[in-house]
């Protein structure tokens, strides 16, 4: 049985990749700063899935996490980095405290850092041969006015994702990153300023297929590339935004 970490793992596109991984015949090990969501999403997963409370901008609670999955299940055969959120939403990045920005980072990209190396290194003792995605947003690969900071930790994320990716890939270990758009998630909704009780179907979604993704469609793409079919694909960003980065 495999056994995969997910972050952020109680709602939107991290519940919906632990939902696709348990189908399969997997076990997942839920980390999310939502104490009651993530228990709950735990316990609709059956046995195999396990919440561990983590806060991924807390370097002790990242590495808590990993290991609770090895304790657990016995090994690490991947993971999906999925924690994250806007500290500072509509901000200048004049008007961008410098406490801000590293928050920003903490968050956005070290936390995917802490992230990399804690399952690296449980991968490695186990003899895994696996598979991290980690999600850079499509602000890993443009500029987004009013989320500087955001967008230059998930610019981070591509780079962390790629370099890593080259280090492993002789191993047998593969890391890509996501660059998601226009999903219907908590995150997204708050950003618009909408409520959960709003419909998919009124949400913004400045992309070419003019629609926001539902968070299953997101899942069906990174439980690919965890899987052993995605085994020739590492180093890659790879781009699930409705058409958004072809403009």
């Amino acid at each position: 049985m495999e056994v995969f970490v997910v972050t952020g793992g109680s709602s939107g596109i991290g519940a919906a990749v632990a939902r696709r991984l348990v189908a399969r015949g997997a076990a997942v090990v839920l980390g999310s700063r939502g104490e009651e969501a993530g228990a709950a999403m735990a316990r609709s997963l059956g046995p195999e899935a396990v919440f561990v409370p983590c806060d991924v901008a807390e370097e002790e609670q990242v590495q808590s996490l990993v290991d609770a999955a090895v304790e657990r299940f016995g090994r690490l055969d991947g993971a999906f980095n999925n924690a994250g959120g806007v500290v500072s939403p509509g901000a200048r990045v004049d008007g961008v405290a410098t406490t801000t920005w590293a928050a920003e980072l903490t968050l956005n990209l070290t936390s995917v850092f802490w992230c990399v190396r804690a399952e690296l290194a449980a991968m490695r003792a186990c003899g895994a041969r696996g598979a991290i995605v980690n999600n850079a947003s499509l602000a890993g690969a443009g500029g987004v006015p009013g989320l500087a900071p955001y967008a230059a930790a998930k610019h981070g994320v591509v780079g962390l994702t790629r370099s890593v990716a080259l280090e492993c890939a002789e191993e047998g270990i593969r890391v890509n990153a996501i660059l998601t758009g226009n999903a219907d998630t908590p995150l997204y909704r708050s950003l618009l300023g909408v409520g959960a009780a709003a419909p998919r179907d009124s949400l913004d979604a400045p992309n070419p297929s003019a629609r926001v993704a539902d968070p299953d469609e997101i899942a069906a793409f990174v439980a690919w590339l965890l899987s052993s079919e995605a085994s020739f694909v590492t180093g890659a960003a790879l781009a699930i935004d409705g058409g958004f980065g072809a403009t």
